[in-house]
């Protein structure tokens, strides 16, 4: 795959998502973001080589894991070469000309009207509606001009669409982040984002185990005794095989180290499937 400033990177919504700030975080201004309408054509854009890269959310600090893509994550052979985390800042958009008392619907994602509550408890006279996506929220209310009519989105949504912010960080929890992952191909070399050079390396793995008394235990030993820092492990149904599961890792450590090397080997002794789904540079 290209290594060039302006790649393509495939995400999920319209330009002006939240997706759209991780990639300049992940690869500047220079890169070209490709706009698709769900996360499995996120994936089948990049397999079918018509982007360079995918910039996919996996986990928000409110509302967990987005379990969708670690099940497409499985499916395809793609590499983690980088992470980000992108504040979630939720605006209050209109088009030009309308005033904040004469707003009567807003428009936004299910999970994004869920994070205005308060917002919405205040001002009684606005009406969430849901809409698939944000930014699409705002092209939709700037092109069709519903009846007081606005949108919940990020400020860069406004500026592409040219509609006008009337209010800032509306969300009721300003520690919302989403931590997004930039996938490539699997013979592609990690990232080093602007300002990441001296963080820790992390590497993510996934495994599966006999449903036997203790296999978690051992599995997980494979790191602690090795004094691996194990940031995070998840559960998921490993479809197919009823009541069984694959596990999820993500430790600080890079995939060469010697003790992540001599780790990796002893998990793979124990077991029945093992995939490392990237090195990078914690975020």
């Amino acid at each position: 795959m290209s290594r060039k400033t302006g790649m393509k990177v495939a995400f999920q919504g319209e330009l002006g998502a939240f997706s759209q700030q991780a990639i300049r975080q992940f690869l500047g201004a220079g890169a070209e973001p490709i706009p698709c309408p769900r996360f499995d054509s996120v994936f089948a854009a990049l397999a079918k080589g018509r982007v360079d890269a995918a910039a996919v959310p996996f986990e928000n600090t409110l509302h967990g894991s987005i379990h969708e893509n670690y099940d497409l994550l499985i499916k395809h052979d793609f590499v983690i070469t980088a992470e980000t985390n992108v504040r979630i800042t939720m605006n209050l958009i209109a088009p030009p000309g309308l005033a904040l008392r004469d707003v009567r619907q807003v428009f936004s994602k299910d999970v994004a009207l869920n994070q205005c509550r308060d917002f919405f408890a205040r001002h009684r006279a606005m009406r969430p509606e849901i809409f698939y996506d944000t930014a699409g929220s705002v092209k939709m209310i700037m092109e069709k001009r519903p009846p007081g009519g606005a949108a919940i989105a990020s400020e860069i949504a406004a500026k592409i669409y040219g509609a006008r912010v009337l209010m800032r960080e509306i969300e009721d929890d300003r520690q919302n982040f989403t931590r997004f992952f930039l996938l490539e191909a699997a013979d592609s070399k990690p990232r080093t984002p602007k300002g990441s050079g001296k963080r820790p390396w992390k590497t993510s793995l996934v495994f599966s185990i006999r449903n036997v008394p203790g296999a978690l235990f051992r599995a997980l030993s494979a790191l602690a005794l090795r004094d691996l820092n194990l940031v995070k492990v998840e559960s998921r149904p490993l479809r197919g095989k009823p009541w069984e599961y694959l596990f999820y890792l993500d430790f600080i450590g890079r995939q060469d180290d010697e003790k992540v090397v001599h780790a990796l080997g002893h998990l793979r002794e124990l077991a029945d499937y093992l995939r490392v789904l990237g090195t990078y540079r914690a975020a």
